[in-house]
């Protein structure tokens, strides 16, 4: 029978990659028919594309289908994209509902693999393209100064800490002092970096100009939502970009007897989730109807905390809407309604 698509599903792990290889038919019906797991090394990629090569028709085109798993997954699809290898990456929710319809009772690495497969052979998927140079430096560079905070943080506290003692030590007091000194230049650092690479690129300093005319985000802000999402390559609607950055809704109910609590997912990008707390605050600060927004859902439920995560949601949202639609901000203007239609996004 004759194939029409052909497809190899990768669960990409640090060490590891666990391979299932399928084609769909004629009829209309899919096949996987052989699985394999390769280093997740240079000469793993070679092993990988020679075997994929032993079990593929050479007359059908392969689609090499991977989630985006943070950091693992790409040095092998830099690797297949240098060999002219047709490479698809998805969001990882996507696969995730896509599993959830599949009758699997076992989870694990292989039933991953074949449930990436099954969904390269039944999606019309877009080929992944090398990200954006500038943008992929900025990713790197805006984790390096998230980083770098984190462990100033850290530092700080065990100053605190050391100074509130009975008898501070002097000499772990002075240490520590220089320690947060030197943080504080790399931090610096980094962020005169960042903005001498946003301006380097005229088309980026415009994105940053306009995402930046939004109350409550600021420079660095914008520079990690772009950074994170590759300038949203990989999004197409809001529902998305939410579902990307764990800011989804997660609920459970089941006729009168099951309700659960709803939380959000926190299945995504954390990077993106962290940078939208500080400009949500001072959004509620700046902004009216952020500020109506916030009171409206803590007089329905009474939880601050969750009217702060609904805002930071519809925050993302909204720098989403104002990249897309290459138009400063207008504080007259509806953004926030659901009923909204805008020209060349989907809601």
């Amino acid at each position: 029978m004759k194939t029409l698509k052909q497809a190899v599903g990768i669960d990409v792990a640090q060490k590891e990659l666990v391979v299932s290889i399928g084609r769909l038919l004629e009829n209309l019906s899919t096949e996987l028919y052989a699985s394999k797991v390769f280093p997740n090394t240079k000469k793993g990629y070679h092993a990988l594309i020679e075997w994929t090569k032993k079990n593929s028709d050479s007359s059908v085109t392969v689609q090499f289908v991977m989630e985006a798993t943070g950091i693992y997954h790409e040095a092998l699809a830099y690797s297949l994209v240098d060999r002219s290898c047709c490479v698809v990456v998805v969001l990882p929710n996507k696969i995730s509902n896509y599993f959830r319809t599949l009758k699997v009772k076992t989870i694990n690495d292989h039933t991953a693999a074949e449930a990436i497969a099954r969904f390269g052979l039944e999606r019309k998927l877009e080929d992944w393209h090398r990200p954006d140079p500038t943008l992929k430096k900025l990713k790197q560079l805006c984790r390096e100064r998230d980083q770098i905070i984190q462990v100033r943080t850290i530092a700080k506290n065990q100053l605190h800490a050391e100074q509130t003692e009975a008898e501070p030590s002097p000499s772990t007091v002075k240490r520590l002092k220089q320690h947060i000194l030197f943080l504080n230049k790399q931090v610096v650092l980094v962020k005169k970096e960042i903005d001498v690479l946003i301006k380097s690129k005229e088309e980026l300093a415009h994105a940053v100009k306009l995402v930046t005319t939004i109350p409550g985000v600021g420079v660095l802000t914008a520079a990690t939502v772009l950074a994170e999402t590759n300038g949203f390559e990989l999004i197409r609607n809001k529902k998305q970009l939410t579902s990307y950055a764990g800011l989804d809704v997660r609920e459970k109910q089941s006729g009168t007897s099951v309700r659960g609590k709803a939380t959000i997912s926190k299945r995504g990008n954390r990077y993106l989730r962290k940078a939208m707390h500080l400009p949500a605050l001072a959004a509620l600060r700046d902004d009216p109807k952020f500020k109506s927004l916030f009171i409206r859902l803590v007089e329905k439920h009474g939880i601050k905390m969750k009217a702060v995560v609904a805002v930071q949601r519809k925050l993302l949202e909204l720098i989403f809407t104002i990249y897309k639609r290459k138009e400063p901000y207008q504080a007259n203007f509806e953004y926030l309604s659901k009923k909204e239609k805008q020209p060349g996004i989907n809601t």
